[in-house]
């Protein structure tokens, strides 16, 4: 008899019951630059739109020029998300401390996040955000 998988809901659901989390495809296309080069181009992102805070573009990782990032030592834990690990760009050490972020094992709720990673629009030069039509 095989048992069934425990689920994996984030704790910070049960005890904000009210909190405003939505994940939705975006129609946008998102252009990533950093030092003169497009380092993320998506057209395939997900929008999330948390509570009060702006949205937040999480591009597929597959669009993201991965062979220029590098882990960090950094992490944070989000009791709606999970722990989200952090990215740098290879070549830059002045900025160790991460321009993205990913969850890689995300809770259920947001399992949307899963291969996907976020760029912090003040550590990059630009995120450019376009209309697909």
């Amino acid at each position: 008899m095989t048992e069934s998988p425990q689920p994996n809901s984030g704790p910070g659901f049960a005890s904000h019951p009210g909190y405003k989390f939505i994940f939705s495809p975006s129609l946008k296309r998102i252009s990533v630059f950093s030092g003169g080069v497009c380092i993320a181009r998506s057209a395939n992102a997900v929008v999330l739109n948390e509570n009060t805070y702006p949205p937040v573009y999480y591009l597929p990782r597959a669009d993201v020029q991965m062979d220029l990032m590098a882990q960090t030592d950094h992490g944070t834990y989000c009791p709606f998300k999970g722990h989200a690990t952090y990215w740098k760009l290879a070549a830059d050490d002045r900025r160790s401390e991460g321009v993205a972020w990913s969850y890689e094992t995300p809770y259920d709720e947001s399992l949307a996040l899963k291969g996907h990673i976020a760029f912090y629009p003040d550590r990059v030069d630009e995120i450019l955000i376009e209309d697909l039509s």
